[in-house]
């Protein structure tokens, strides 16, 4: 039987996974819509109780991500705000610093805030430069790829 920590980091995986699986689908319901924004959340709240502050700032870019890819700008935005906050509180780098620049281009892009989209994304390039292993980067820079188009 699972402790109360275990069934937490279980539940975090879960619904972390089952976000990322319904991001990936082409098309979507809107009730799987409905569903991906509540299990982002929900994974997010499981890290909340057992989690660091990695696991925040990822949490809170995926629920960003999230609410990009719906259109809603303002959540989008939210989200990435703190991701980024939690990056630079913790002297978080490399990987998660970069994506969390990126997911403010992203929010900025999808809130139709063009000028500041740019001065994300020119933020993201600067620091996917400084990200260390080679398969990292590359999907960082197809990822941000999706951004400019966007803007």
């Amino acid at each position: 039987m699972l402790d109360k920590k275990e069934n937490h980091r279980k539940f975090a995986k879960e619904t972390f996974n089952g976000t990322w699986n319904l991001l990936d689908k082409k098309e979507r319901t809107k009730e799987e819509d409905a569903q991906m924004i509540r299990m982002a959340h929900a994974s997010r709240y499981h890290w909340g109780e057992i989690g660091t502050p990695l696991e925040f700032a990822r949490s809170d870019w995926q629920i960003s991500r999230v609410y990009a890819v719906l259109g809603f700008g303002v959540m989008a935005h939210k989200y990435a705000k703190t991701s980024l906050e939690h990056c630079e509180k913790n002297e978080i780098g490399d990987f998660d610093l970069a994506f969390a620049y990126e997911a403010l281009a992203r929010a900025s892009a999808v809130s139709g805030d063009t000028p500041k989209g740019y001065g994300y994304l020119s933020l993201a390039e600067s620091a996917g430069s400084d990200i260390a292993k080679k398969d990292d980067s590359e999907f960082f820079l197809n990822e941000l790829k999706t951004v400019t188009e966007l803007l």
